[in-house]
This record gives structure tokens, C-alpha cells and sequence, in this order.
């Protein structure tokens, strides 16, 4: 029986925020309780399908990587490691490039979105993104792979390409990997808008908690959260139509551990001047340690990278003889 084996990467374009650490990060510390291997990367490969100036982007894959460590990921029991520290990535995403067919890129959304209207002007690497990530996955036989939604229809892919490998070369080599449901989680919002995702590209600093905000300026950001006039209800049917409200709840509920109808049951009836101070009074709590220990490890980068070397060799173990493997079945040279 095929071990479990956990794979996921986060981008490195940009400072990771509350909605990074309540989506991906808290939830990759909290499953090292599973009997499983797990592979955290940083992936720096894909975030280059688009211009990034080089020593910034070196710096966030750093970045990154401390916000692992920071929220509780432990080299003891997870791999951590930079995408392009391991060859293995690239090579089968070439091989991978030949299985998949030109049509089931064409179908990729998300390729779409972020080409908009001026495709022609986009880099191949962003057209072929869902390609190396179906690398990323398979080239450590992952049977588990955590995703949101804008990642499901890549997973999909991934799939269609190990049954394709498999069929074509008639082996049964590559898992064919699964979504690991995490359970349902707070989808965290602006804080100056309800309507958008918390994002580390919006232009305005107080619409994201950053992982590196320490208590005061947590503290500051959401007393200035966008809220409105009425009080909160007491039921969480009374929460639409009323997305700022129900953005600054579910960031209670899913900091504090509870659900929205227990936050609602003790604060339902009172205005935001009773709220907010409680909600930061919980964010800070949470958060401002994880900031705490996260500028801690980025004042000291020889430490990043010296984890940073451990997870890339520990990767290349695992990668290096799945590459050989699929040079032998696909008929390329392989060495002796």
C-alpha cells in the first residue's frame, strides 16, 4: 500500500498575510499529526512566469519560508524546500509537457484570468503553469494534496496526466492523487471591502493583517476595519448582505476556534465599538507571536537557508529516483 504523502507549495510573490496563515499555513502545522510524509515548497518556479525583480524574489522565497517555520511547520516532522533547488521539477514538467494534450490547457480558467485580454503577451510559462505544478506533484508521488478552489481544476489536470503516463506507457507508476479536505475554513476578506479577497497585492496596507504586523499595528488595522452602522445579529442568516460584518466574524470565529453562531450567541445585539476591541484582542493573541518569531528568523537569513539546504537534499532524495524511473519508461537516456 502506497504510504500517504502530503504536497503542497505556496508562491513566492509577495508577504503573506492573515488569510495565507488561516487558508494554507495553520492548516499544513495542524495536519503534521497525520501518519504521513509531508512536502511544503516554496514555489518560486511559478511565481517567474511573470517579471520578477530577481533579489526581491530570492528574498521572498526566504520570506516564505520563515512564515513556515514561523507558524509552526517543524524540518522534524515536514520537508521544506525551494522548488528550484530540485531539478527533478522542470525535467518532468518537460516530459509532462508531451503527455498532456494542447486542449486541456486551453480549458485552464485560471490561465484566462490572469492573461486577461492581452494573451499574446503572456509568458508560455504562465500557459503551461498547470503543467509544471502536475511536476510538482507527481514527482514525489504525492497522494494527497491540499487545494483551494482556484487550484481545483490543476489538480484535475495533474490527475488526467499521471492516468495519461500510466496508460500510455502501460505501467502503473504514478498515484493518482486526491484532495485533501481540510475541513471548512473562514474565506478571509479585506478589510476594506468584504467584497475581495485579503490580498497581498491590493494596494492598501490596512486591508491585510501581514504575517510581520506586530501587536499595535494589528491592533490599529482592525480598529479602522471597514464595518457598517447596524448592530451584529444573532443568527448568522442576518450576516448577508452584509459582507464586512461577516468578514470581521469569521475572523473571530476562526482564530478563536469557535463557530460563528457561538460569536453571534455572545455578541449579538452590540455594535462593532463592542466587537472590534474583542476581535483584536483575538488577532493579537494569535497572531502577534507567529510575527514575533517570523521577524525573528528573518533577521537571521543564514538560518533560513541553512533550512532551506536540509529540505532541498531531503527533496532530492525522493526526487532523483522518480526522475530516473520515468527517463527508463519514457526510453530516455537515464545513465547506468
Amino acid at each position: 500500500m502506497t504510504k500517504k504523502r502530503i504536497l503542497s507549495g505556496i508562491q513566492a510573490s509577495g508577504s503573506l498575510h492573515l488569510g495565507n496563515y488561516l487558508g494554507a499555513l495553520k492548516k499544513f502545522a495542524d495536519m503534521q499529526s497525520d501518519d504521513a510524509e509531508r512536502f511544503f515548497f516554496i514555489a518560486d518556479l511559478h511565481a517567474i512566469t511573470v517579471w520578477q525583480e530577481p533579489q526581491k524574489l530570492l528574498d521572498q522565497t526566504r520570506e516564505i519560508a520563515a512564515c513556515y517555520l514561523a507558524a509552526g511547520v517543524d524540518i522534524e516532522k515536514s520537508t521544506i524546500f525551494p522548488q528550484s533547488a530540485v531539478a527533478g521539477h522542470v525535467e518532468l514538467a518537460w516530459i509532462f509537457n508531451c503527455v498532456a494534450r494542447l486542449g486541456w490547457l486551453d480549458r485552464m480558467t485560471q490561465f484566462k484570468d490572469k492573461a486577461g485580454k492581452d494573451k499574446e503577451r503572456a509568458s508560455v510559462g504562465l500557459y503551461t503553469y498547470p503543467v509544471l505544478q502536475a511536476a510538482d506533484i507527481l514527482l514525489y508521488k504525492a497522494t494527497h494534496v491540499p487545494v483551494g478552489e482556484d487550484q481545483r481544476q490543476h489538480l484535475e489536470l495533474t490527475r488526467d496526466v499521471a492516468k495519461k503516463f500510466n496508460h500510455d506507457f502501460e505501467v502503473d507508476y504514478f498515484p493518482v492523487p486526491e484532495t485533501l479536505y481540510q475541513g471548512p475554513g473562514a474565506r478571509i476578506m479585506s478589510l476594506r471591502d468584504g467584497m475581495a479577497k485579503m490580498s497581498k497585492s491590493d494596494p492598501s496596507d490596512n486591508s491585510r493583517i501581514n504575517l510581520t504586523d506586530d501587536a499595535d499595528t494589528i491592533a490599529s488595522k482592525i480598529k479602522k476595519a471597514k464595518s457598517d452602522a447596524d448592530v451584529l445579529p444573532e443568527a448568522a442568516e442576518g450576516l448577508e448582505n452584509r459582507p464586512e460584518a461577516k468578514n470581521l466574524v469569521g475572523i473571530y470565529a476562526a482564530l478563536a476556534g469557535t463557530s460563528v453562531a457561538d460569536v453571534l450567541n455572545d455578541f449579538g445585539g452590540k455594535g462593532f465599538g463592542a466587537f472590534k476591541p474583542a476581535l483584536a484582542e483575538v488577532v493579537v493573541e494569535k497572531m502577534a507571536p507567529i510575527s514575533q518569531r517570523l521577524r525573528g528568523l528573518l533577521a537571521d537569513p543564514a538560518e533560513i537557508d541553512r533550512v532551506l539546504k536540509i529540505g532541498a537534499d531531503r527533496a532530492n532524495e525522493v526526487a532523483a529516483p522518480v526522475v530516473k524511473d520515468v527517463k527508463k519508461i519514457v526510453g530516455l537516456w537515464a545513465g547506468s
